[in-house]
Protein backbone atom coordinates (compact mmCIF):
# COMPACT_ATOMS: atom_id res chain seq x y z
CA UNK A 1 0.00 0.00 0.00
CA UNK A 2 1.12 3.59 -1.04
CA UNK A 3 0.45 7.13 0.42
CA UNK A 4 -0.97 9.66 -1.88
CA UNK A 5 2.81 10.60 -1.97
CA UNK A 6 3.62 7.72 -3.60
CA UNK A 7 5.47 6.59 -0.58
CA UNK A 8 5.15 3.17 0.76
CA UNK A 9 2.93 2.77 3.89
CA UNK A 10 4.99 1.21 6.48
CA UNK A 11 4.32 0.03 10.30
CA UNK A 12 6.57 2.77 11.16
CA UNK A 13 4.65 5.52 9.23
CA UNK A 14 1.36 4.10 10.56
CA UNK A 15 3.05 4.46 13.96
CA UNK A 16 3.87 7.92 13.54
CA UNK A 17 0.44 8.53 12.50
CA UNK A 18 -1.04 6.83 15.59
CA UNK A 19 1.11 9.28 17.71
CA UNK A 20 0.06 11.56 16.64
CA UNK A 21 -3.93 11.35 16.71
CA UNK A 22 -3.02 10.77 20.27
CA UNK A 23 -1.60 13.84 21.05
CA UNK A 24 -3.99 16.42 22.16
CA UNK A 25 -2.09 19.40 21.08
CA UNK A 26 0.58 20.58 18.27
CA UNK A 27 3.89 18.92 18.52
CA UNK A 28 7.20 18.99 16.36
CA UNK A 29 8.63 16.18 15.31
CA UNK A 30 11.33 15.79 17.66
CA UNK A 31 8.68 16.02 20.28
CA UNK A 32 6.76 13.34 18.77
CA UNK A 33 9.37 11.49 18.17
CA UNK A 34 10.91 11.91 21.95
CA UNK A 35 7.34 10.46 22.72
CA UNK A 36 7.75 7.66 20.96
CA UNK A 37 11.05 6.42 22.14
CA UNK A 38 9.42 7.30 25.34
CA UNK A 39 6.92 4.66 24.82
CA UNK A 40 9.32 2.24 23.63
CA UNK A 41 8.31 2.54 20.03
CA UNK A 42 11.66 2.98 17.80
CA UNK A 43 11.47 4.83 14.68
CA UNK A 44 13.92 6.96 13.62
CA UNK A 45 13.59 11.09 13.38
CA UNK A 46 14.02 10.62 9.83
CA UNK A 47 10.68 8.88 9.37
CA UNK A 48 8.60 11.29 11.76
CA UNK A 49 9.53 14.36 9.58
CA UNK A 50 8.73 12.49 6.11
CA UNK A 51 5.35 11.10 8.00
CA UNK A 52 4.39 14.46 9.11
CA UNK A 53 4.94 16.02 5.40
CA UNK A 54 3.31 13.35 3.66
CA UNK A 55 0.51 13.93 6.57
CA UNK A 56 0.54 17.82 6.00
CA UNK A 57 0.31 17.13 2.23
CA UNK A 58 -2.26 14.96 2.15
CA UNK A 59 -4.25 16.88 4.50
CA UNK A 60 -3.63 14.47 7.42
CA UNK A 61 -2.38 16.99 9.59
CA UNK A 62 -3.06 20.76 10.05
CA UNK A 63 0.25 22.62 11.15
CA UNK A 64 1.42 25.93 12.19
CA UNK A 65 5.00 27.51 13.07
CA UNK A 66 6.01 28.43 16.17
CA UNK A 67 7.54 32.27 16.90
CA UNK A 68 10.79 30.91 16.20
CA UNK A 69 9.70 29.43 13.19
CA UNK A 70 9.22 25.49 14.15
CA UNK A 71 6.85 23.81 12.50
CA UNK A 72 4.19 21.87 15.01
CA UNK A 73 1.82 19.26 13.72
CA UNK A 74 -1.75 18.35 15.21
CA UNK A 75 -3.52 15.43 13.69
CA UNK A 76 -6.94 16.90 11.65
CA UNK A 77 -9.70 14.54 11.75
CA UNK A 78 -11.77 16.04 9.18
CA UNK A 79 -10.58 16.59 5.90
CA UNK A 80 -11.17 20.57 5.96
CA UNK A 81 -8.90 23.09 6.28
CA UNK A 82 -8.61 24.67 9.64
CA UNK A 83 -7.26 27.48 11.35
CA UNK A 84 -6.14 27.99 15.14
CA UNK A 85 -5.26 30.08 17.44
CA UNK A 86 -1.99 29.43 19.53
CA UNK A 87 -1.54 30.34 23.20
CA UNK A 88 2.45 31.97 23.58
CA UNK A 89 2.69 30.60 26.65
CA UNK A 90 0.97 27.29 27.49
CA UNK A 91 1.13 26.55 23.54
CA UNK A 92 -2.60 24.88 23.67
CA UNK A 93 -4.18 25.63 19.97
CA UNK A 94 -7.88 26.35 19.93
CA UNK A 95 -9.30 25.86 16.36
CA UNK A 96 -11.10 28.95 15.35
CA UNK A 97 -14.71 29.34 13.20
CA UNK A 98 -12.82 30.95 9.92
CA UNK A 99 -15.92 30.69 7.38
CA UNK A 100 -15.19 34.23 6.65
CA UNK A 101 -11.78 33.97 5.98
CA UNK A 102 -12.65 30.61 3.51
CA UNK A 103 -15.23 33.12 1.99
CA UNK A 104 -12.84 35.59 1.71
CA UNK A 105 -9.90 33.44 -0.36
CA UNK A 106 -12.72 32.27 -2.86
CA UNK A 107 -13.57 35.86 -3.29
CA UNK A 108 -9.91 37.07 -4.16
CA UNK A 109 -9.23 33.81 -6.44
CA UNK A 110 -12.77 34.49 -8.20
CA UNK A 111 -12.06 38.56 -8.85
CA UNK A 112 -8.00 37.77 -9.51
CA UNK A 113 -8.19 34.69 -11.80
CA UNK A 114 -5.84 32.91 -9.45
CA UNK A 115 -6.71 29.19 -9.08
CA UNK A 116 -5.39 26.86 -6.49
CA UNK A 117 -5.27 29.42 -3.74
CA UNK A 118 -3.82 28.33 -0.43
CA UNK A 119 -3.20 30.70 2.71
CA UNK A 120 -2.01 30.48 6.11
CA UNK A 121 -3.69 32.65 8.81
CA UNK A 122 -1.54 32.14 12.36
CA UNK A 123 -2.77 34.15 15.40
CA UNK A 124 -1.57 33.97 18.84
CA UNK A 125 -1.85 35.22 22.16
CA UNK A 126 -2.51 33.99 25.72
CA UNK A 127 -5.45 31.97 26.71
CA UNK A 128 -7.59 32.49 29.51
CA UNK A 129 -5.99 30.23 31.64
CA UNK A 130 -2.75 31.47 31.49
CA UNK A 131 -4.05 35.03 31.97
CA UNK A 132 -5.63 33.75 35.14
CA UNK A 133 -2.37 32.57 36.42
CA UNK A 134 -0.09 35.28 35.37
CA UNK A 135 -2.69 37.47 37.56
CA UNK A 136 -2.86 35.32 40.50
CA UNK A 137 1.07 34.97 40.45
CA UNK A 138 1.35 38.60 40.01
CA UNK A 139 -0.60 38.98 43.12
CA UNK A 140 0.60 36.74 45.24
CA UNK A 141 3.87 38.84 44.22
CA UNK A 142 2.06 41.62 45.94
Amino acid sequence: MRTESGRRVTRQRAAVAQALAGCADFVSAQQLHARMADEGIRVGLTTVYRALQDAERTGGADVVRSEIGERRYRHRPAAEHRHYIICRSCRRGEPLDTDVVERWVAHVSRTTGFAEVDHTLELSGVCGNCRRNRSRAGDAAR
